[in-house]
Parts: structure tokens; sequence; C-alpha cells
């Protein structure tokens, strides 16, 4: 069995599977990676999928989306502050959650950082940790004090053995952080399914904590059987369970993970999940690659994929009054603009006040990584028209 990744316009899909080249002969016809399936019902819905997306892109309306062009001209201030990684982790600091687990964080600020002003959170994705917010932490801490955290089973953090991991013990881990160690109301910056810890936790808290929430490409789930009424998703459960079920197969598991942790292998999910390309470098790959050699770092990949998706954004955001901004990168193969959860971003701002979606065109899954620039166009004065500062 080869070991790729499933790249659906639909939540996200990253599972080792079989696939089927076919399209420009890497398996990606338009964004989509499909399975090794001889349905030819498939592929007639394939083409009904396709034929469907390109009409809603040409009537997509731009009435409560504000666009961004990635071909303009970069932020030359914010590329000369991308911090060195071993300067991130020299500059780490350890808390102990519940009393039983070290967390990594990072704690940031210039003499410049307004007192008064709400400091911020960073909460990386799946895979990630501290140092993948490298280009962003040196901008950010000239005007507010900023925090990053590694979730348990990520980056510096423990990784306990036989951990059940679920999103809402990370957002749970979150709320915990602000209470004990920040003591202030803050505004919470995530990734993916960073990005829905964060909104899980908004959810259960007051502003006391949490007093804004800004999602970069907000994932469906914690895994791939996040269903948000996507017939690929139903599709493709019998196999997702499958799946699941080797994952739990210790010696399968293992060396399933030792091919995905290749260099070469993390470089080309890399570059398929990133639209400038130039960002995929071998510091990158070395800040995704180095946890996963750690150990516990198999058991939380398998109890990860394998565990529930959890809760998904569609049921909380309703619930949630505080100002939200929402950055998506419309070339993101995962929780694309045009699937369920992308769709349903899309329609907030016309719902609810509180809510400002701006899509950064010729973006991928990680906007804050992949074009810093112009996520840093568009967070700061954000930040400062929303808190006065």
């Amino acid at each position: 069995m080869s070991v790729w990744m499933v790249r659906a316009r639909a939540p996200s899909f990253i599972i080792p599977i079989t696939t089927l080249r076919i399209g420009n002969g890497n398996g990606d016809v338009k964004g989509l990676r499909l399975p090794l399936l001889s349905n030819k019902s498939w592929q007639f819905q394939l083409q009904l999928e396709l034929q469907q997306r390109n009409k809603e892109k040409k009537k997509r309306q731009n009435v409560t989306i504000s666009y961004t062009n990635s071909s303009s001209g970069g932020d030359s201030a914010s590329a000369a502050l991308e911090l060195e990684v071993n300067e991130i982790r020299e500059s780490c600091k350890m808390w102990k959650w519940k009393g039983q687990y070290s967390i990594n964080y990072l704690v940031s600020s210039t003499p410049n950082s307004h007192p008064d002003s709400p400091p911020l959170l960073l909460v990386h994705g799946f895979g990630a940790s501290i140092p993948h917010w490298r280009r962003n932490i040196g901008t950010l801490a000239k005007s507010y004090t900023v925090y990053a955290i590694d979730l348990l089973g990520f980056g510096a953090s423990d990784k306990p053995a036989g951990y059940s991991y679920t999103m809402e013990a990370w957002a749970q881990l979150i709320l915990d952080f602000l209470d004990e160690v920040v003591q202030k109301p803050t505004v919470l910056i995530g990734n993916s399914v960073g990005s829905l810890a964060c909104v899980i936790a908004a959810s259960e808290s007051s502003q006391t904590l949490v007093r804004g929430l800004v999602l970069l490409n907000c994932a469906g789930g914690m895994n791939n059987k996040a269903i948000v009424d996507d017939w690929r998703i139903k599709l493709l459960l019998p196999l997702l369970w499958f799946i699941d079920f080797l994952l739990n197969q210790r010696p399968i598991a293992s060396a399933i993970f030792e091919r995905v942790k290749q260099r070469e292998t993390l470089r080309n999910i890399l570059l398929s999940i990133y639209a400038n390309k130039e960002s995929v470098d071998e510091t990158l790959v070395e800040i995704i690659r180095e946890p996963a050699n750690e150990e516990g770092a198999l058991d939380a990949f398998v109890s990860i994929v394998t565990g529930p998706p959890g809760p998904n954004p569609v049921q909380l955001m309703p619930s949630i009054s505080i100002p939200v901004l929402v950055l998506w990168g419309d070339e993101d193969p995962f929780t694309p603009l045009d699937g369920p959860v992308g769709k349903y971003f899309s329609s907030l701002p016309s719902k609810l006040s509180n809510v400002k979606l701006i899509v950064l065109e010729g973006v991928g899954h990680c906007p804050h990584d992949d074009r810093p620039e112009l996520v840093h166009e568009k967070l700061l004065p954000w930040l400062a028209e929303t808190f006065n500062f």
C-alpha cells in the first residue's frame, strides 16, 4: 500500500491511503486527490461536483468578503522579523497543566507593547508547534504581548502514553493556560485544528478569559471523520473506519508513521497545502519532523487520527458574541472555501455582526506561514480598530 495524503475539497483529510493517479499525474484533479475506487458512479459524481463548483465560483458575490491579492508587494519589515527556531526554543518556558503534564510555551513582548492592549495567544495546527509562528511573533510583539503554546501531544509539550486526545481537552488546556499563566482577557489566534480548539474555548468561556478570536482556515474537526454534510466524506466513511482499524495495529501504525515523517514525504505534504512554495523550506520541514521523532509522538498521531472528531464550528459559532476575524486562504485543499466549512464561514458575516471574513487569494492552509505579510496586513488593523489600540 502506497502512503499518500487524501486531499478532498471537503473537511480535513490527512490519512495514509492508496490513491489513484489521474489528472496531472500527481493524483490531483483541480484540488482533488481520490482514493482507489473502480466505481464509475464516483467518477460521474466527481464530474458533477467540479461543474457545480465552477458555477458557484462564478456566482460568488464579494459583498461580505474582502479579498487580498497575494501578488501585491510583500511586507519586507515582516520578513525581517522572522525569528530563528533556536532563538524561539531557548526562550520557551514550561508550565505544569493539571499538575502532571509539562506544556511548552513562549511569551514575547517589546518596550513598545501597549500595557493595556489584550495579549495574544497563538495556537498551532495539526503536527505543528510554536516555531510555526516564527514569521509572526516578532511583528505582533511590536505592539502586543504575544504568547504561543505547544498543545499536549505536539512540539516540546508532553506526549503521555495512553492519553486519549480530544478537541475538548485542548480547549480546556487553552482556558487553563489563560487562567493560570496569562491572567488577562486574551485574543486567541489559531490555525486549522488550533482554530477549532480556540472556537471551543471561546464558546465555553466568558470575556473574562477570551476577548477576541482570530481563525486561520478553521478545521471542521480533529480528523477526517468530521461529517459536515459532504457526500465525499460519507462515501469514504467505511474506508476511514478500516484505516482506523489498521492504525490500531501497532506494527502497521508504526510503519505508516515512519513513512509519513520522512523528510521527502513531509515536504510533499507541505508543498500540497502551501500556495507559496518558497515558504516550504528545510526549516519548516524540520519544525514538523523533529517533534515527530520524540517518544509518544506515534501514540499521539494514532489517537488523534482515530479519535472522535469533536464539535464542529457550525454548531459553536452562533453562541460566540466576542469579535471574530476569519482569515481564509483560498487555495486550501483541506478546508477549501467552497467546501462545507468554508461555505459556512463565508455566510457568517451576513448573519453575525461580530464576524468579519477576509479571503486571501493565492494562499494555502497555513496563511500565517504561507503569506505572513498578508496576514499581518489584515490582522494588525483589525486588532487596533477592534480593541482601540
